[in-house]
This record gives C-alpha cells, sequence and structure tokens, in this order.
C-alpha cells in the first residue's frame, strides 16, 4: 500500500518529480443563491474553478500517491452574504473519505461544517498562498487560501494518521503553523480560542494536544487494523474498531466533552453501529456500550 513501497519512492525521486503524482482529488462547488440578482454571479463560477486549480495544481506532500490512491474531497462554500470591497460571508463544508481495504467503500475521515468562511476575491485574481508567510499582505484575501490549506492539512494528517501510527503528526503541524499564523481581522473568525468553542482553532489544538495522544492510535486501530480487515478477518476486524472505541472511552472520560470526539463520531454518522450488526450479543453489547460513554449517540 501507498507510503510503505520505498523502492518505487527512490525510483519517483530519480524519474524527476513530473512523475510525483499529487494528493488530492477535490470537487469544488459554490453556491450563491441567496444573493441578489444586482450581484454578478458569474464571478463565482470563476472563483470555483481557481480554488479548483489551486488545490489540485500543487503538491501538499513529499509523498507519492497513485490515482487510486489520491484522496477524494469535496468542498462546498455556501456565501450568504457581500460586504465591502468584494469580500464575502460564507459557511465551508469539507468532507473527505478514506477507501477501505478489499471494497469500493469510502469511510468518512472528515464531514464538518465550518460556519465562517470570510474572503475577499476579485475576479482573476492569483490563487496564492505560503505556508511561511499566511498572513500576506491583506487579511481577507489571505484568508481564502489559507482555510482551503488548514484543512487540506487536517485532512492529510487523519489519511496518513489512518495508515501508520502517528503518520499524520507532520500535517497536524503545519495546519497548527496556519493557525498560529492566520489572518487577523475583526470579521475574520474560527482562528482564535476565544472564537468559539467548536472551531479551527479547538480542532488543531485538540490534535496536537498529548492529553489527545490516544485518537491518533484510535484513528490508526479503526482504520488500518479494522476497517481494512474486516473483508478478509471479519472478527478481528470488530476487535480493532472495538479497541479504538476503547481509547475513545478513555479520552472522553478524561476530556469530556472536547471537540475531537465529536469531530470524530460527527464524520462517520451510522458507520460505527452498522459495524456490529453481526457481531455476537456479547460484543455488541460492549460496542453499544462504549458508544454511549464516548458520546457517539449525542453527535448523531
Amino acid at each position: 500500500m501507498r507510503r510503505q513501497n520505498l523502492l518505487l519512492a527512490v525510483l519517483l525521486v530519480m524519474m524527476g518529480p513530473g512523475l510525483r503524482a499529487q494528493e488530492i482529488q477535490a470537487n469544488v462547488s459554490i453556491v450563491a443563491s441567496r444573493l441578489p440578482s444586482t450581484v454578478d454571479h458569474k464571478i463565482f463560477q470563476t472563483m470555483q474553478t481557481a480554488l479548483y486549480n489551486f488545490i489540485t495544481g500543487r503538491k501538499w506532500s513529499n509523498e507519492s500517491f497513485q490515482t487510486n490512491e489520491k484522496i477524494v474531497c469535496n468542498f462546498l462554500i455556501n456565501i450568504s452574504s457581500t460586504g465591502d470591497n468584494n469580500t464575502y460571508h460564507s459557511t465551508l463544508t469539507v468532507q473527505a473519505g478514506r477507501p477501505v481495504y478489499n471494497s469500493s467503500y469510502q469511510s468518512p475521515l472528515i464531514n464538518f461544517q465550518d460556519p465562517d468562511y470570510t474572503f475577499r476575491y476579485v475576479e482573476f485574481q492569483p490563487m496564492d498562498f505560503n505556508e511561511n508567510r499566511v498572513q500576506g499582505s491583506e487579511p481577507y484575501a489571505a484568508n481564502l487560501t489559507a482555510e482551503i490549506a488548514y484543512y487540506i492539512n487536517v485532512i492529510l494528517g487523519l489519511d496518513f494518521d489512518s495508515f501508520g501510527l502517528r503518520g499524520g503528526d507532520p500535517y497536524f503541524q503545519k495546519a497548527l503553523n496556519i493557525v498560529n499564523n492566520a489572518p487577523d481581522s475583526r470579521d475574520i473568525l474560527g482562528w482564535k480560542a476565544f472564537d468559539g468553542i467548536r472551531n479551527r482553532y479547538w480542532l488543531i489544538e485538540n490534535l496536537t494536544n498529548s492529553k489527545y495522544t490516544l485518537v491518533h492510535d484510535a484513528y490508526y486501530s479503526y482504520y488500518r487494523s479494522g476497517m481494512d480487515q474486516l473483508y478478509d478477518k471479519e472478527s478481528e476486524g470488530r476487535a480493532a474498531v472495538l479497541n479504538a472505541l476503547n481509547m475513545l472511552n478513555t479520552v472522553n472520560t478524561e476530556n469530556p466533552n472536547s471537540m475531537i470526539l465529536q469531530f470524530f463520531f460527527q464524520s462517520r454518522s451510522g458507520e460505527v453501529s452498522k459495524i456490529f450488526i453481526k457481531s455476537p450479543p456479547d460484543e455488541k453489547a460492549r460496542a453499544l456500550d462504549l458508544l454511549y460513554q464516548a458520546g457517539y449517540f449525542e453527535y448523531q
């Protein structure tokens, strides 16, 4: 599987950067139905294309992905209002899936709606992002790509976590860097602790805080040891998922009502309970008990 074939990686490096496939298979949609007809709506088609090219036209990691290994992501921008100087206020819904071994099923890595996506866009403006200088010269314009880059790094981190223990750490650190250097303005929300209790700040705080180390182990156990084994070794796969739930319950006991648990369970609504449909009664009861204790049903 990807990230494990060292010989292939060496060959790709020797054969040149052009063969190092990009990681993201993105779908970008912009909805502006709440804006009046006096607003020129064709600008949003231009912006949609530009954002798609921004996401898929650059490398976000040093890894090589085969075409069938690309991470399928959806970015839905629902614009609610406009402001001065070509600024827009919107929500951003981010979805991404992770293929399960020996199946056509995509297990959701993230399904999250960010209510605070405020940005400036001028038609045909370049889509720039520099992870070493996130702020940029104009915060509203910088926020357009900063939020997208943040979520791409979170997605990459979760994906790598699911294939290797703590494999996502470098990408979570990149997302943390974006938070620490985020565009700063009164109307740009979600980057700071005091902007709310379920925002970009708290998500990456949880993902990089040592208090939540078990969450990363749970992602690996849930996916690589669990979901990927369900086809060939169903009972072992369910046992690994059960182990992941036990880790998440421990996190919830030590850190109740943390954002990362809500984030985990909301991302896979209904999936977890379906895994245990064929379980023996005692295993099914144990899974149900752990789901209740970890707060699963509160987030459905």
